[in-house]
């Protein structure tokens, strides 16, 4: 993994330079899950900064108020329906439909803070191609975690050093961003909650920079979570090994 320094000046901090910097500067498009999260949108998209340009919606066929709440919010706001079963399904329509130069994805049910989107971006502006956020590094914790997931993850993460040399202190956290220009080289072929284990794999093998931004995870606000450790923790092993056994990515 490359470390990319992410402090680096911000032109939208709102100091006196910003006058000055023209609007070619990267755009920002935020990539937002959704499956019956109507309690939790209200929260999630409040936190999002009004310097993004854009924000995606990408709805798993919610049988709640997700879209309305959602249109309401933000009438702006643009909706991916996919009628594929999975996170894994709809990060791949999201990060497809997302025109933003960077795209930072992030999950609704409230757990990740709309304001640490600044220091994903700013991990991309200062060269990473990809970044990924981190609960176990330098800065970064949970509530959320229970022991038997942290163990899981460090396994994971374990794993993956040993079979790919890559170095991450966190495999299995979703709030992740990507250059737009970069999405295709991960070629996303999964459905479920081992895509972010899966995108992690194929950025190392593609050579992609990497940054890791620490974050903190809260509690899910309403709702229950669709994770389910046991059956998503054998998917997320199923899929290093067929990783393991294909041949090395091209991009």
């Amino acid at each position: 993994m490359v470390t990319i320094n992410p402090s680096g000046p911000s032109h939208r901090n709102g100091d006196s330079s910003e006058r000055h910097v023209p609007r070619s500067e990267p755009t920002v498009s935020i990539m937002i899950p959704t499956l019956n999260e109507a309690g939790n949108l209200p929260y999630v998209l409040n936190t999002i900064p009004n310097w993004v340009d854009e924000i995606v919606i990408v709805d798993g066929r919610s049988k709640d108020d997700t879209l309305r709440v959602a249109k309401v919010l933000h009438p702006q706001i643009r909706v991916v329906n996919e009628l594929r079963p999975g996170k894994g399904a709809a990060m791949r329509a999201g990060f497809e439909a997302a025109k933003g130069d960077f795209i930072i994805a992030m999950d609704a049910d409230g757990s990740m803070d709309g304001a640490e989107i600044g220091a994903f971006r700013d991990a991309l502006a200062a060269g990473a191609d990809y970044v990924k956020g981190t609960r176990f590094g330098p800065g970064g914790g949970s509530a959320d975690i229970t022991r038997f997931r942290r163990f899981g993850d460090s396994g994971i993460c374990l794993l993956i050093r040993v079979l790919f040399g890559a170095h991450y202190t966190d495999a299995t956290y979703g709030y992740i961003a990507v250059r737009k220009d970069c999405v295709a080289t991960l070629g996303i072929d999964t459905d479920g909650f081992e895509v972010e284990t899966l995108i992690g794999i194929r950025a190392h093998r593609a050579g992609l920079r990497t940054a890791e931004v620490a974050c903190f995870e809260a509690n899910r606000i309403h709702g229950d979570s669709n994770l389910h450790a046991m059956r998503d923790g054998w998917r997320i092993f199923r899929t290093i090994v067929k990783e393991r056994l294909r041949g090395k990515i091209h991009e």
